[in-house]
């Protein structure tokens, strides 16, 4: 037992001498998380789309730092149950938008072949879960009828209303969605 311990300590000892003074306590300099953006810092504009059945959101930070928003934008299609599923799938994480900056993504709420589906009279978009969102009328998204949704019942089908995920640009979001939707 006594040839062991005297082991450890002359490794634990040798250790300790080959690492530089002071490293062991220094910690490395860790940039703070941005806040988390308040939307009344926020524009949340949603516009018709030259894509069949696709709408382009976008939230732009004004405020004079960055700030983060969750990396799905919630969107929610009129009365209908819960949001746009994400593609690709996946779960809630920051995204951070810069100063001024904004963030873009597509929402497709019809696959051109459906034939069930429902008419909505308007969609909200959110920067997060917690924020109220903006609501905006079928009219204002060249849909003057209504919006046209495809709604599952019970399976998840590529072409029920999704949403990518925020891109740096519109045209970063209508390619994920082509990649993920077909």
């Amino acid at each position: 037992m006594h040839i062991r311990t005297e082991a450890v300590l002359t490794l634990g000892l040798a250790l300790a001498l080959s690492v530089p003074a002071g490293a062991a306590t220094a910690s490395p300099a860790v940039a703070p998380a941005p806040p988390g953006c308040r939307e009344s810092r926020l524009t949340v504009t949603a516009a018709a789309s030259e894509l069949p059945g696709t709408v382009r959101i976008s939230i732009t930070d004004h405020d004079r730092r960055a700030c983060v928003v969750d990396r799905v934008p919630t969107v929610v299609l009129g009365d209908l149950d819960g949001p746009a599923l994400p593609v690709p799938e996946g779960g809630s994480g920051p995204y951070r938008v810069q100063a001024g900056g904004s963030a873009h993504a597509t929402v497709r709420t019809l696959d051109p072949a459906a034939t069930e589906l429902r008419v909505v009279d308007r969609l909200t978009v959110a920067g997060a879960p917690a924020h109220r969102g903006r609501t905006f009328g079928a009219a204002s998204l060249g849909a003057p009828d209504g919006i046209r949704v495809w709604e599952p019942v019970t399976t998840r089908r590529v072409w029920e209303p999704v949403t990518t995920r925020w891109h740096r640009s519109s045209a970063a979001a209508d390619a994920a969605l082509a990649r993920y939707t077909g």
